[in-house]
């Protein structure tokens, strides 16, 4: 039988272990541990049984309880419906310009489509809905695609741009200099005369030349879209060119890169994603940013 050794300061029996002069005491688990550990485990035990716990395969263990986080969020949604109710009943029952005019209405109008434009549309237009490179401010009076009706904002959100529901609205700028539909020098030519469409003090004696030019190709090339004073056709998704609202930038430089490259702007549609009542509130919410409305 092996000699148990002891430790000379506290008495107590060690494993025999020893680094560097240390030795281990043989001491047993403090029993607060022990039951900690028996507790968590008892609960892990039961938890198993009670909740949602195992995968198996395509599926997992339900838990006695039932519990799902499915029928959760449902039930969750449910509620929000319900206690939606109490208002947006009241949009089906009135128009557009009613609604617009109930400031009580629009209040709860534009809580809902603050929260819903925060989830769904802030990734692309902003939290503050004034867009950026490539995406349109919403805050202001230039549209794009008719003219910032609650109609027409609802129809652009329900079928999209370049989207693929059947009835997306189509649209698209062609790459006039890398097709080479024109030459450097028109796409340079025509980019000056659109810039100084909405600056007039760029027209000069010094450019009359270059813009002349660059008149003739927009006639020639552009018109068919922007019309012949350039102020767009929003049944074709072109913009206006004389304001001071740009989707890509309106600087020279930025200009001759849309020319050149070409824009196909995309936005998905929203009719199997937002019921009709959110596509509403949103559609009032976001032409309330642009006509001051609440």
């Amino acid at each position: 039988m092996s000699e148990v050794k002891r430790d000379d300061l506290t008495g107590e029996s060690t494993t025999g272990h020893e680094w560097n002069g240390l030795t281990e005491l043989d001491t047993p688990v403090p029993r607060g541990i022990l039951l900690f550990v028996i507790v968590t485990h008892a609960f892990a035990l039961i938890w198993w049984i009670l909740m949602p716990a195992f995968p198996l395969g395509t599926t997992y263990t339900p838990g006695i309880l039932g519990v799902s986080q499915f029928t959760s969020a449902d039930e969750a949604v449910a509620e929000n419906r319900l206690a939606r109710a109490s208002w947006s009943d009241a949009l089906l029952e009135k128009s557009d310009a009613e609604i617009l005019a109930d400031r009580a209405l629009m209040v709860r109008v534009t809580e809902a489509g603050h929260q819903l434009f925060g989830d769904n549309c802030a990734a692309c237009h902003g939290r503050d809905a004034r867009g950026g490179i490539g995406y349109p401010n919403l805050t202001d009076h230039d549209w794009i695609w008719g003219d910032g009706s609650v109609a027409d904002i609802m129809d652009t959100m329900r079928i999209g741009i370049n989207a693929q529901h059947a009835e997306t609205r189509f649209a698209q700028m062609p790459a006039f200099g890398r097709e080479q539909m024109l030459t450097t020098a028109e796409v340079r030519n025509v980019a000056h005369y659109v810039y100084s469409l909405s600056n007039p003090d760029y027209s000069t004696v010094d450019n009359f030349e270059r813009l002349e030019a660059g008149s003739q190709t927009f006639a020639t090339n552009c018109a068919g879209c922007h019309g012949q004073d350039a102020t767009g056709i929003p049944g074709s998704g072109a913009p206006n060119l004389t304001d001071d609202a740009w989707v890509y930038g309106g600087e020279i430089e930025q200009i001759i890169a849309s020319v050149h490259g070409g824009r196909v702007g995309h936005m998905p549609y929203w009719e199997d994603r937002l019921t009709p009542t959110e596509i509403q509130v949103l559609a009032l919410y976001v032409h309330s940013l642009s006509s001051g409305r609440p």
